[in-house]
């Protein structure tokens, strides 16, 4: 009996110290990102942040921070994966409303601006010009362009939701007026209204 209880002391001891340790590599991670963060070495900072989580998937904080320097370094699908991360361990948190939403618009914007690039690219620069006549190919490039575009009104769509999640749950906040301006340039772009005002 004193064997086993030995044993257990020994492993309980083990758990603690490991769990102090990672504690202390969490805390520490979490700091040097924050360094990298106000360098604006948002790569850098996201891999640290990455490495905490790895750690330590607890930290509501941990996935906040890693979803605003993946936003800052254009990267709108890992943020919109740790911020998403996050509401789940902290739901009532309203900044991870404010900026998913934002990655999400961001992620559209830039669905958006690759498939008009795509679409505007000039004959010379298509490697596959021998083919640029062909029917099959221009009806194949309007389906790409269809199926961007129903993911971008998606984004939207739930972009819209989490920031008027946001505004719910923080109703005083002082760029109210920025955000609704975003919520309704969303609506328009949902709506069709940017598209018709462009082909007018």
């Amino acid at each position: 009996m004193k064997k086993a209880l030995m044993i257990v002391s020994v492993l309980m001891i083990a758990v603690i110290s490991t769990a102090c340790i990672n504690n202390m590599a969490v805390q520490e991670l979490n700091n040097k990102a924050a360094e990298f963060m106000q360098k604006g070495d948002y790569e850098s900072a996201m891999n640290r942040l990455q490495a905490s989580l790895d750690l330590d998937s607890t930290m509501y904080e941990t996935y906040y921070n890693l979803g605003v320097a993946a936003i800052n370094a254009k990267k709108y699908e890992k943020a919109i994966e740790a911020l998403e991360g996050g509401i789940k361990i902290k739901p009532d948190y309203a900044d991870f409303y404010y900026s998913l939403g934002i990655a999400q618009s961001e992620l559209a914007d830039e669905i958006m601006a690759k498939t008009e690039e795509e679409e505007n690219a000039k004959p010379e620069e298509n490697t596959d010009n021998v083919n640029e006549n062909n029917p099959l190919m221009e009806a194949d490039k309007r389906v790409e362009a269809s199926e961007d575009k129903a993911k971008a009104v998606e984004y939207k769509k739930a972009s819209v939701e989490n920031l008027n999640k946001y505004l719910s749950m923080n109703p005083n906040t002082e760029d109210k007026e920025t955000i609704e301006a975003l919520i309704q340039e969303s609506n328009s772009f949902i709506n069709g209204d940017d598209i018709q005002s462009k082909a007018e």
